[in-house]
């Protein structure tokens, strides 16, 4: 049922007639590449930071190395080298995740609305877990990730707890009008 043989060879020729001067048109524009911003969740009025932290099925590397666009590639090279100094570091290590959880949001809203700039999360390297997973450093990672006032954050440098510990820097501006 219906192919190009079912068309009258005067038609064809017609329609060659029509689209004889026709030129195919070349593009010299490339789309602009647009990166795509992580999804985030919602926050929900009267929701407190707690509950807002949820769980993500986000597989975190070994090595810790995020930052927001716009962050400056110095201000990121300072913080991995540890020339950021944490003004306050938070201990996770035999926490449950549940009490973890509580403490990391607790932690982290009270740092940003005190205005500090950078801080330490010590969560280990999980050689403690059960089949030696390192659940609190995932769980570290998926939480840093959620948060709007996390600018970027690495693991820190070896002198300073290694993979087992985490370099946050904090955005200024969001500690001005909470709370």
């Amino acid at each position: 049922m219906g192919g190009k043989h079912d068309i009258p060879d005067d038609e064809r020729a017609l329609f060659r007639e029509a689209v004889a001067d026709v030129q195919a048109r070349a593009e010299d524009r490339v789309e602009p590449y647009r990166r795509r911003r992580p999804p985030r969740p919602l926050q929900h009025p009267g929701e407190k930071p707690e509950e807002q932290l949820g769980d993500l099925s986000v597989e975190a590397p070994e090595f810790f190395e995020f930052r927001r666009p716009g962050i400056q590639h110095r201000v990121f090279q300072d913080l991995q080298r540890g020339m950021i100094p944490p003004e306050q570091s938070l201990d996770l290590h035999g926490m449950r995740v549940m009490e973890a959880r509580k403490a990391f949001a607790r932690f982290l809203e009270g740092s940003v609305r005190r205005g500090q700039r950078c801080i330490r999360v010590i969560h280990g390297k999980g050689r403690g877990s059960r089949d030696a997973q390192p659940v609190l450093k995932q769980k570290t990672y998926q939480w840093l990730l959620q948060h709007p006032a996390v600018l970027a954050f690495v693991t820190a440098p070896r002198w300073d707890g290694g993979t087992g510990a985490t370099y946050v820097l904090l955005s200024r501006k969001a500690g001005r009008g909470s709370v």
